[in-house]
């Protein structure tokens, strides 16, 4: 599921990097994803809309066991 779920995050990447951002996976309990923001995502006010709009939604769709997505610091 790792593998999976590094492939989805990489087909983000490029988005987030247009302005400035990343994201890292931290680990996966579960069905929970676990994953740190980095650069201006960090601490932006729609980065939760981005994690949960973009981020989960994508997720969820390319890997099937994922339930959701959280930040972590």
């Amino acid at each position: 599921m790792i593998e999976q779920v590094e492939k989805a995050l990489a087909e983000v990447r490029p988005m987030l990097a247009l302005h400035a951002g990343n994201i890292e996976l931290v680990g996966i309990k579960g069905g929970i994803v676990k994953v740190r923001l980095l650069g201006t995502c960090r601490g932006c006010p729609l980065s939760q809309l981005t994690l949960k709009a973009g981020v989960e939604e994508l997720l969820k769709e390319r890997v099937p066991s994922v339930e959701r997505v959280e930040a972590v610091e």
